[in-house]
């Protein structure tokens, strides 16, 4: 029972878990996948702005995933990544969908809009 309203509170342990998981595997990968990755997760956390634990658990598994294979196959950071390495981080969020912060942020926008709107009269 605890345990439950602990996790309504701070999230679900499991998650938390498998987060720190991950970071522990990005923080092995080898030079310079390490460092790739933890620009991509910390953008990740800025731009991404999931808020739905599964989902953000999933995209940085992926993402150490992605990391352990080409640090294994010796692919460059440059063939991983391309030219722009922010298109490549964004493009790589907006694969995993889910609810997002700026989502919130936007339906509050509109609703405001709509109620200035009526306020006015149209």
């Amino acid at each position: 029972m605890a345990l439950k309203w602990i996790e309504i509170l701070t999230g679900s342990l499991e998650q938390k878990k498998q987060y720190k998981q991950n970071v522990v595997r990005m923080e092995a990968l080898p030079a310079p996948y390490a460092a790739a990755a933890k620009a991509m997760h910390r953008y990740f956390l800025y731009q991404g702005g999931v808020e739905d634990g599964d989902t953000m658990v999933r995209m940085l598994g992926d993402l150490v995933d992605m990391w352990e294979r080409a640090a294994v196959d010796g692919t460059p950071v440059a063939d991983i990544v391309g030219d722009d390495p922010v298109d490549f981080a964004e493009t790589f969020t907006l694969a995993y969908g889910g609810k997002r912060w700026i989502d919130k942020e936007r339906a509050r926008l509109q609703k405001a809009m709509d109620d200035a709107a009526k306020e006015q009269g149209s």
